[in-house]
């Protein structure tokens, strides 16, 4: 395993086995007071979030939240801020364990900060397709560097004494249909790909939790998987923690008790509490199996210190504290940022990292104003302060030397009112009496279940008015709209735009339908600087109940639509007269986020017209592409730089000053393979008859590239830093790579080491190589640096469909040491 401390996750290890027989004591003293009902009960979730609290054996509610890049608490509103790190995608291109386990660390401290016991993360499902709509928010295209981002990522949140939920077991890699498709997936091909990180975090990070997926896998749906949950998960593996059900996956109260769920959530209503009861008194389920999933319910309890009796894993007086979370989440966002070109060393700018050497920018593109961050969906939390690309750099030039053009709106949708609205939501009953109210950072309204605003209930909530004030920034006409569902009667400036009724039209996603796609209601004319009043009205009805607890809907806007035409012209005179054009791209909610998988790669709107037009104006044109995962970039070779900066979290635009001014070098590789879609190997995410083949085998991502011959826009493990790297020496003694690399550049730099396995003489059943180790290394100019990696014995290993057991495949390897895949610098022959 890459950039480990052996002798620290061995510590890490024994804490947390550490007391474990006092805890399984206590788990038993507690069970053993319980009866049946509140046996139940227990396995159901209390709301939205938690659990019941069961005083009579002295348990606490357990609190779950989701992550993974921050942890939003039972409440997901603005008013309860959360510390924002850079995308999944973003932390698995920095190929640095230890980082993942401070960013860990970091979020421990966020949920305890919040009362949570229990983050539901990390997503360790892969890239299968490009398409694939939730792409950000999973690690990679590759099983190990998963596994080596996803441990360190579950020892760290563990190490705060929060617990972890790995998920979405497994195969969930697409969300098309995802909540009924079958996804058929040959074993050898879920035991060597899917399975494998949730099998290598198991062995070295001992999480206590696993979330089960919505789909089924050949046939079964995976919260009655009982031999993947039970037999494999569990017995094979080892797994002592808790599982989950991802919300609303539970469907079965027989099914998936004796498929091996523990909890079902979310909560009141769940196929566990009395239906799990009456089934038990009814002779269809054997207590013993409540029993069972009981006591993993307890022993997590235990773990996080909230059963009586109980010591946590971690004791209070060790908890990590004082962790800087803007300052953790700047350095992730740079050392994440994958310098992918670099010609005639466009960058950086200004060497010193003090703007002084950087000459005039000039700044494009609608995201480099408008950040977005984060990717859309669970995954969303709110940060106290987000800085921009505009912000960041603007802070670190000097004065005069920036410029600041849109260039052209990656999109002509509306979207969640936003800059220049300041909103209040007013909480109504059935009289119009006021019940409570809550500021809105947005036009969003998302309250799922105890998120409603002070003195509000479900039970008493009849009605929503989101009221306050627009400021345009721009005069002309703007458009307003509604996303959700229900009634909704809307007014800007006294004048009523619309009162009436939305349905769910063609939506088949329940969460797609209620966090809705928004729909033009009215145009008005304003004035830049103008206020203008707004109200929308939404009553509450049965006729549309969310497939959760809870109240969603939007206003959303659209600015005035000026000729796209104009705009890119004003970017190239703003490009012209500038040294450098820095032009900032990317994707929008619209194209990824949890809830449906992309129609394709190419940026939205006129972007790729934009680049063309910049470039050719200024031959120093710097590309930032603000996306969680590929996109086609048909210009990369016409500009003079490009740096992916995935969604960078809310210090993204001080990281991206840091790196293009040369404070920092971009320290990330690619977690997965760039290239257009009409050459990628494997993209269909669309079901067929309610199945989905993956009939690629072990083929995905720079495996399924080699094999097709193709050659993608930039290689699996691609990445340039600011100084030069000279592979000098390979040796192997036994698994033992040992590697020297030097720094022949001119100032100090990171590597990232990738150590590749061959058959040496090919064999068509297998791939052409794969990873099977890496680690940093870090020198001054003119310095070598040496790295050991070790070969697991899993690298040598298939799975045979026939024994259904792994296979050490001896022979003759080689293994190749070097910057990517596809730049592989020394080889050395080993004899397996």
């Amino acid at each position: 395993m890459a950039e480990t401390q052996p002798t620290e996750q061995r510590q890490d290890h024994e804490r947390d086995r550490h007391g474990d027989q006092a805890r399984e004591a206590a788990v038993e003293a507690a069970l053993g007071k319980l009866d049946l009902d509140a046996k139940a009960r227990l396995l159901g979730g209390r709301n939205m979030w938690a659990l019941h609290a069961l005083p009579e054996i002295g348990l606490r509610s357990l609190v779950m939240s989701d992550g993974p890049i921050g942890v939003r608490g039972v409440r997901w509103t603005a008013d309860d801020p959360s510390v924002a790190l850079p995308s999944p995608t973003a932390l698995a291109a920095t190929w640095d364990q230890d980082l993942a386990r401070r960013a860990g660390a970091l979020l421990a401290q966020e949920a305890r900060r919040k009362g949570v016991h229990v983050l539901l993360a990390p997503t360790v499902n892969l890239h299968r397709s490009p398409l694939g709509g939730r792409h950000f928010e999973a690690y990679s295209e590759d099983p190990f560097l998963t596994g080596v981002i996803g441990t360190g990522y579950v020892r760290g949140v563990q190490s705060g004494g929060v617990g972890t939920t790995v998920k979405h077991f497994v195969a969930n890699d697409a969300e098309t249909d995802r909540f009924t498709v079958d996804n058929k997936v040959p074993s050898r091909a879920l035991r060597e790909l899917y399975l494998a990180p949730f099998e290598a975090i198991v062995a070295n990070a001992h999480p206590w939790g696993i979330m089960t997926a919505y789909n089924q896998v050949n046939g079964v749906t995976m919260t009655e998987h009982r031999h993947l949950v039970g037999e494999i998960l569990r017995g094979e593996w080892g797994f002592d923690g808790y599982n989950v059900s991802d919300w609303m996956a539970a469907r079965s109260t027989t099914g998936d008790i004796e498929g091996g769920l523990d909890v079902a959530m979310p909560g009141p209503r769940t196929v566990y509490g009395e239906p799990l009861a009456a089934a038990v008194r009814a002779g269809e389920v054997a207590e013993e199996t409540v029993d069972a999933a009981v006591r993993n319910v307890l022993r997590l309890a235990a773990r996080v210190g909230i059963l009586e009796g109980a010591e946590p894993v971690v004791a209070p007086r060790d908890l990590p504290t004082g962790i800087d979370g803007d300052a953790l989440a700047r350095e992730i966002a740079r050392r994440a940022f994958v310098l992918v070109r670099n010609e005639n060393r466009a960058l950086p700018l200004g060497p010193d990292g003090t703007g002084a050497g950087a000459g005039t920018v000039a700044l494009i593109g609608a995201a480099a104003r408008d950040a977005r961050i984060l990717g859309g969906g669970s995954a969303t939390v709110f940060p106290a302060h987000v800085v921009s690309p505009l912000d960041g750099l603007t802070a670190a030039l000097p004065e005069g030397a920036l410029t600041y053009a849109v260039g052209a709106d990656p999109s002509d949708e509306l979207a969640a009112a936003d800059k220049g609205f300041a909103l209040r939501a007013i909480c109504r009953d059935a009289t119009g009496a006021v019940l409570g109210e809550g500021n809105l950072p947005s036009g969003h309204v998302q309250w799922i279940g105890d998120d409603l605003p002070e003195g509000v209930t479900h039970e008493t909530l009849a009605g929503v008015d989101v009221v306050g004030t627009f400021t345009p920034r721009e005069s002309g006409e703007h458009v307003f709209g509604t996303s959700g569902l229900g009634a909704f009667t809307l007014t800007i400036g006294g004048e009523t735009l619309y009162d009436g009724v939305q349905g769910m039209g063609s939506a088949s996603d329940p969460f797609e339908a209620f966090f809705g796609s928004p729909v033009e209601r009215g145009r008005v004319s304003l004035t830049a600087g103008e206020p203008v009043e707004i109200t929308l009205r939404h009553p509450l009805t049965k006729d549309f109940e969310a497939p959760l607890q809870g109240v969603v809907f939007s206003l959303v806007h659209l600015g005035p639509r000026r000729d796209p035409d104009e705009l890119i012209a004003e970017a190239v005179g703003a490009a012209r007269a500038a040294d450098t054009a820095v032009v900032v791209v990317g994707t929008t909610e619209r194209v990824e986020s949890e809830g449906f998988d992309r129609r394709g790669l190419r940026l939205p709107g006129r972007q790729d017209d934009l680049v063309r037009a910049v470039a050719a104006a200024n031959p120093n044109t710097v590309v930032v592409v603000n996306s969680g995962s590929p996109v086609e970039l048909p210009w990369r070779d016409d500009v003079a730089a490009v740096l992916l900066s995935w969604f960078p979290g809310q210090e993204g635009g001080a990281a991206l000053a840091d790196v293009l001014l040369g404070a920092e070098e971009p320290g990330g590789r690619l977690p997965t393979t760039w290239g257009d879609l009409a050459a990628a190997p494997v993209t269909d995410v669309t079901p067929a008859e309610g199945e989905l083949a993956y009939a690629e085998g072990v083929f995905i991502g720079y495996r399924a590239w080699e094999k097709a011959g193709a050659t993608p826009s930039y290689a699996f493990g691609h990445g340039l830093g600011y100084t030069d790297w000279t592979y000098e020496s390979l040796t192997v003694e036994g698994t033992t790579a040992t590697i020297r690399v030097r720094n022949t550049g001119d100032r100090a730099g990171r590597e990232v080491v990738q150590v590749y396995l061959a058959p040496a003489a090919g064999d068509p059943d297998r791939p052409a190589r794969w990873l099977a180790g890496f680690a940093g290394a870090a020198a001054a100019p003119g310095e070598t640096a040496e790295v050991t990696v070790e070969l697991p014995r899993r690298a040598f290993e298939t799975w045979d469909e026939g024994t259904a057991s792994w296979t050490y495949r001896s022979g003759t390897y080689e293994v190749q040491a070097g910057r990517s895949v596809a730049d592989r610098r020394l080889t050395e022959t080993l004899i397996a």
